[in-house]
C-alpha cells in the first residue's frame, strides 16, 4: 500500500513514479479504492465503482516489469496507471452510467466514449462513475438521483455542478484525473468550487460519442485535474477527429507542452468586461480575488485592460432559453418503449403508462423539459426560441470582435463562494444566475479554464479565463504560470 500524500501526486508525477517501478500501480489503486470506501460514504462522490480496476493495475505492472526486464526500459502511455474518475453521463463498457437518474439507473453501455478509450489507450484506469446533477442539469450535484455530493474542504457546501463527483473526487483524492461534460459550466464551476483545474474545450475539439445527450449545440466533455501538466496530457490524448462518430468533431495537433513551460506572460494582452465586474451578482471576496488576479497577471508582464460586452445582458436568457429546448428534445425518447426506465403495461391506457414513465425524472430535468417544450411550442417558438438564438449570434461576435485584439479574457469563474447546500435549490432564477460568467463559453464556443486561485475562510476561489478557437496552449501556459506564481497559497486536495 501507498501513503495517503502519495495519493496527491500529480498524474504526470504518479507515472514518472510507475515506470520507474518506484510504485506499483497495483498497491495504489488498491490504496486509492480503500480511500474511497472510507471517505465516499462522506463526500458521496462516487455512484459506481470499477470492480475491474485492481485487474488492470495488475496488466499494467506486468507490462512496466516486461519493458524493464528486455531491456527497453520504456513504457507506452503518458498516463500509465493513472487512476481516472468518469462523469457518469459518459458512456463507459461494462461499467453503469446512469446520468444520476432513475430513468437510466440499470443501464450498462457496450462501448467506451471516444475520450474514454483514448485515455484507457493512454494508460489510464477507469476507477468508478461519478455523481453529478441528472442529466446534467444543475450547478450544485443535489439534483441527483443518488443523493448531494459534498464539497471535501467544507462538507455542508456544495461542490458544484452538474460534474460535482468528479471535481470531489480529485479535491479529496480519490481520483488523480476526470472527465466531466459542460454545457453551461458544469465542469468549471465545481473546478472553481473545489479548487482544482477545469477546461471545457473548443467546442468539437473532443468527440462527443458516448456522451449522454442533453444540449447538443452548448455542451462538450471537459477535462479536470489538479495541475496544468496533467490537463495538457490528458488533452494530447484526446484531440483528433472522430469522423466515424461524431461530425461535429475536429482535428487539432496536439499541445506542445514545453511551450506551455513559460516563464513571463510579455506581450499577452488580457481583456475584463466591464458588465461582468460592475454586476451586483458578483460577491466582495470573489470581486477582491479578481482583481488580485489581475495584478498576478500584470506582473507576468501581461497587458490588462478593460472593454465593454452589452450584449452579455442577454446571455443567461439565451443560454437557458437554448438549452431547456435542446433537453426536451433529447429527452423526448426516454419514453419506456425506446430508452430508459419501463414497466409492463398491461391493462394501462397509454396516458398512464407514459405518465409513470416520466415521473422517473427528478425535480429539475422535469422543469426544463415543460419550459422547453414551451418555447419550441407553435406560437412562442419565434417569441423565445429564435429570438434566443439571435442573441447567442450576437454575443459570439461581440466575444469574437474583442479576441480579435486580446489574446484571453478573464473573469471570476463562479460570482459567488460554495453555496451551503440547500441553500439556493428552493429558487431556481437563484440557482441559474449563478452561471453568469460561465455561460459565455458555451454560447461563443471558444475554450475556457478555471485556475484555483486562491481561498477565503477555507473556501476554494476559480479565477477563469478564455480564449480564441483551438488557443488551448494559451490557457494551459497562462494555468502553468500561475499554478508555480502562486505556489502554496492555493491548495488542490484535502488530505
Amino acid at each position: 500500500m501507498v501513503s495517503s500524500s502519495k495519493l496527491a501526486l500529480n498524474a504526470y508525477e504518479l507515472v514518472e513514479e510507475v515506470k520507474s517501478g518506484s510504485i506499483s500501480v497495483e498497491d495504489y489503486i488498491a490504496s486509492m479504492l480503500e480511500r474511497i470506501e472510507s471517505m465516499d460514504e462522506r463526500i458521496n462522490a462516487y455512484i459506481t465503482i470499477n470492480h475491474h480496476a485492481l485487474d488492470e493495475a495488475r496488466m499494467v505492472d506486468k507490462m512496466v516489469r516486461s519493458s524493464s526486464s528486455d531491456g527497453s526500459g520504456y513504457c507506452n502511455g503518458n498516463l500509465l496507471g493513472v487512476p481516472l474518475a468518469v462523469k457518469d453521463n459518459i458512456s463507459t463498457e461494462g461499467i453503469r452510467t446512469t446520468c444520476a437518474s432513475r430513468m437510466l439507473e440499470d443501464y450498462v453501455p457496450v462501448y467506451d466514449a471516444t475520450v474514454v478509450k483514448r485515455l484507457k489507450d493512454a494508460g489510464a484506469i477507469v476507477i468508478g462513475k461519478t455523481n453529478m446533477d441528472e442529466f446534467g442539469m444543475g450547478s450544485t450535484t443535489e439534483f441527483s438521483a443518488f443523493g448531494v455530493t459534498r464539497n471535501p474542504w467544507d462538507e455542508d457546501r456544495v461542490a458544484g455542478g452538474s460534474s460535482g463527483g468528479s471535481a470531489a473526487s480529485l479535491a479529496s483524492c480519490m481520483a488523480s484525473i476526470a472527465l466531466g461534460s459542460d454545457t453551461g459550466g458544469s465542469v468549471r464551476c465545481p473546478a472553481s468550487f473545489c479548487s482544482i483545474y477545469g477546461l471545457k474545450p473548443t467546442y468539437g475539439l473532443l468527440s462527443r460519442y458516448g456522451l449522454i445527450s442533453y444540449a447538443n449545440s452548448l455542451e462538450c466533455i471537459g477535462l479536470m485535474a489538479r495541475s496544468a501538466v496533467d490537463l495538457a496530457l490528458m488533452l494530447n490524448a484526446v484531440v483528433g477527429a472522430d469522423v466515424q462518430n461524431d461530425h461535429t468533431s475536429i482535428d487539432a495537433p496536439p499541445i506542445d507542452i514545453e511551450s506551455i513551460n513559460s516563464t513571463s506572460l510579455k506581450g499577452i494582452r488580457f481583456a475584463t468586461i466591464r458588465e461582468i465586474m460592475e454586476s451586483n451578482a458578483i460577491d466582495e471576496p470573489i470581486r477582491d480575488s479578481m482583481l488580485d488576479a489581475i495584478t498576478s497577471v500584470e506582473q507576468l508582464d501581461a497587458v490588462v485592460e478593460e472593454v465593454s460586452i452589452p450584449s452579455l445582458k442577454y446571455a443567461l436568457a439565451s443560454y437557458y432559453t437554448i438549452a431547456m429546448a435542446e433537453a426536451s428534445s433529447n429527452l423526448a425518447r426516454y419514453d419506456g418503449i425506446r430508452y430508459g426506465y419501463t414497466v409492463q403495461p398491461d391493462g394501462m391506457a397509454w396516458n398512464e403508462f407514459y405518465s409513470t414513465i416520466r415521473s422517473n425524472f427528478g425535480s429539475e430535468v422535469k422543469r426544463r423539459i415543460m419550459l422547453g417544450t414551451y418555447v419550441l411550442s407553435s406560437g412562442y417558438y419565434g417569441r423565445y426560441y429564435m429570438k434566443a438564438q439571435k442573441a447567442r449570434a450576437i454575443i459570439r461576435e461581440e466575444i469574437m470582435h474583442v479576441l480579435r485584439s486580446y489574446n484571453a479574457i478573464i473573469t471570476p469563474t463562479m460570482p459567488v463562494l460554495p453555496p451551503r447546500i440547500g441553500e439556493r435549490i428552493s429558487d431556481p432564477l437563484r440557482l441559474y444566475t449563478i452561471d453568469i460568467c460561465t455561460v459565455i463559453a458555451n454560447l461563443a464556443g471558444i475554450p475556457a479554464l478555471s485556475i484555483p486561485y486562491s481561498m477565503h475562510d477555507g473556501l476554494p476561489i476559480g479565477i477563469q479565463f478564455m480564449a480564441k478557437h483551438l488557443d488551448e496552449a494559451m490557457l494551459l501556459r497562462i494555468a502553468y504560470l500561475l499554478e508555480h506564481a502562486r505556489g502554496s497559497k492555493v491548495k488542490r486536495c484535502v488530505l
